[in-house]
């Protein structure tokens, strides 16, 4: 493992200096998911949830958290975000509702937190939406599956080891 970048040489925590580092497109996507009983996916996906359009609103609180990334994250640089994309999906044999996010931009330090902050916040919102009909919903799984641009290359997840959880 390479030395970790947001420490200086004290070991104090401070925000990488990436004004000197190339400008590439960056990418990254990333996954999570909200397991829940089958009478609330029949909620989520027959549109009765008491406070309204459970996909619809997370998908939007997952785009507005990607772009506040910086203001969540200590130490995530402020960046300026050209494509945010939020999917949810039910899963019957899940049971429960997958989310997946991209986001892209063309700068000097990567959008993984981006990503992976659009997804935790959109199951966030999906738990809040429907927590009043099952409070033992879990959210599950979130974790970066690529990451393309910047100097050190890209990354893609492993598939999950059939019988594992993610």
């Amino acid at each position: 493992m390479s030395r970790l970048s947001h420490l200086d040489a004290q070991g104090q925590a401070h925000m990488v200096d990436v004004g000197d580092k190339a400008e590439t497109t960056r990418v990254a996507i990333a996954e999570g998911q909200v397991v829940m009983a089958p009478e609330t996916v029949r909620i989520v996906r027959d549109g009765n949830a008491k406070k309204g359009d459970v996909l619809g609103t997370a998908r939007l609180a997952g785009i507005m958290a990607a772009k506040r990334t910086h203001e969540l994250i200590p130490l995530c640089h402020p960046l300026l975000l050209s494509k945010i994309g939020v999917d949810l999906e039910i899963d019957e044999a899940l049971p429960g509702v997958r989310v997946r996010a991209e986001v892209k931009m063309k700068g000097q330090t990567g959008v993984e937190m981006e990503a992976l902050t659009a997804v935790s916040v959109a199951c966030l919102t999906v738990y809040d939406m429907v927590k009043a009909v099952d409070r033992a919903m879990r959210i599950e799984n979130i974790r970066l599956l690529h990451k393309s641009g910047g100097q050190s290359g890209d990354y893609e997840a492993k598939a999950p080891q059939r019988g594992s959880r993610a």
